[in-house]
């Protein structure tokens, strides 16, 4: 079934264009909202958002759907879509919900559903709630619509959560850190977590207005953190995107360390503690040539999924494996959280740094990635990659490559773009068969 509202991590978009609408919000939590309304219990959702302009309005159009379909709403603030995801099981809610548009700028958003486990919705609960959506809502009676409250400790109980990812016996006393959040939804709670736990903090990314999030800042903007941790003499630098769900991280000479290197940082030391399962880690098809010969060198393998972390997430759930994540910055560690989450990320890091007493350019650099090059082609229509000439010329690339490199391409699943990647020991011939591909499919579209 093509998706209409669903694409790969929930339903994102423009704000008031499109499918990002507050009339459209209110028909996901009334066709969410039937869909999980099982047994004869009140039922409940747990609702989160970053620090967008547009969160209000989502937020109460959604609440305006629940509570009409007779389920009851928790309303937290703003907070990690992590934090949503853990709360939602803790509160034993039928289900959760994150508003949000991750990394994108702020005149996007965007809506996450979780299940009752905690864990993002399979394609069958998507497809199910996307027929609803276009159905007409079965509203409750009067006497049984849904009550909306907030809760005033939300953000205490996922700082209080995170902090038990770190061993007891670790503190941060000795590091001065520097972090970012994007102006997002971890403003408050990372910075204190990681105050908490003994550290020197310097935030930046923590005054948001509405309408700065990620707006030269966070993950995906990593210059301001970069200059903050050679202005300060950090000992490293951490940026969240906007919804605190990725990490990258900087080294204390500034360079960036992506979440191939993290990857194989936190499987070593789980290896070596004797709590890594599955025999390996779970990525995905973007992941670096140079984090699968490192595991490999270790005696790990490295299982590849489509991108997406909810696709790492069904792998690893598949195959019994507890370490997945994304050369973007997600990591997942099902000992301790449902998905991806930028800051118990951030802290295994930062304990890492403490056990080990080595600078972060060097515990962070386990492996010399393979070079890789990523282009990104935008397109006005139509189907470039079903074009005759564009296959042909993916054809000769991929011949091109055998044996010697990858090549991924791949459609966004949020706006018109192909992406287009090669990797290779050869530099040069990567760029050459990126460039050729992203002429071909600019003619094409």
């Amino acid at each position: 079934m093509a998706r209409k509202f669903f694409g790969t991590d929930g339903i994102r978009g423009r704000t008031n264009d499109g499918v990002m609408t507050a009339a459209t919000a209110m028909r996901v939590g009334q066709a969410a909202g039937a869909h999980f309304m099982r047994g004869d219990h009140r039922h409940r959702v747990v609702i989160g958002k970053d620090t967008r302009l547009s969160g209000y309005m989502m937020e109460n159009a959604l609440v305006a759907g629940f509570t009409s379909v007779g389920m009851d709403v928790i309303l937290t603030g703003p907070l990690p879509t992590p934090a949503i995801a853990m709360l939602t099981r803790e509160m034993r809610a039928d289900m959760g919900v994150m508003i949000s548009a991750s990394h994108n700028p702020y005149e996007d958003n965007g809506i996450k559903l979780f299940g009752p486990d905690g864990f993002k919705l399979s394609d069958e609960d998507e497809i199910a709630i996307e027929r609803l959506i276009e159905q007409e809502p079965q509203l409750a009676e009067p006497a049984k619509i849904g009550r909306a409250r907030r809760v005033d400790d939300a953000a205490g109980r996922y700082i209080h959560a995170v902090k038990q990812s770190v061993a007891s016996d670790i503190r941060f006393d000795r590091l001065k850190v520097v972090i970012d959040c994007a102006n997002g939804a971890a403003y408050q709670v990372a910075p204190t977590a990681i105050w908490e736990l003994g550290a020197e903090v310097i935030p930046i990314g923590v005054s948001p207005n509405g309408l700065n999030i990620n707006a030269g800042v966070g993950s995906t903007a990593i210059e301001a953190l970069q200059a903050k941790v050679l202005e300060t003499g950090a000992d490293v630098g951490i940026a969240l995107d906007g919804d605190a769900d990725r990490l990258i991280v900087v080294d204390e000479k500034g360079q960036k360390v992506d979440g191939d290197q993290l990857m194989a940082l936190i499987a070593t030391r789980m290896l070596e503690k004797g709590t890594l399962q599955g025999g390996g880690v779970v990525a995905t098809v973007m992941s670096n040539l140079g984090l699968e010969r490192y595991l490999a060198g270790i005696g790990l393998t490295l299982e590849r999924t489509k991108v997406g972390d909810r696709y790492v997430l069904e792998r690893m759930k598949q195959g019994g494996f507890n370490l997945g994540g994304e050369q973007s910055g997600h990591m997942i560690l099902l000992d301790h959280a449902t998905t991806g989450d930028g800051t118990i990320a951030a802290l295994r890091v930062l304990a890492g740094l403490v056990r080990s007493g080595k600078p972060a350019s060097e515990l962070l650099h386990l492996f010399d990635p393979v070079p890789q090059l990523l282009k990104n082609v935008r397109y006005g229509g139509g189907a470039p990659l079903e074009n005759a000439t564009v296959k042909a010329v993916i054809a000769e690339a991929e011949a091109e490559l055998a044996g010697k490199g990858r090549l991924v391409i791949r459609p966004s699943g949020t706006e018109p773009v192909i992406r287009v990647m090669a990797e290779g020991d050869d530099a040069g011939q990567v760029e050459a068969v990126v460039d050729r591909i992203c002429a071909a499919v600019k003619e094409a579209g």
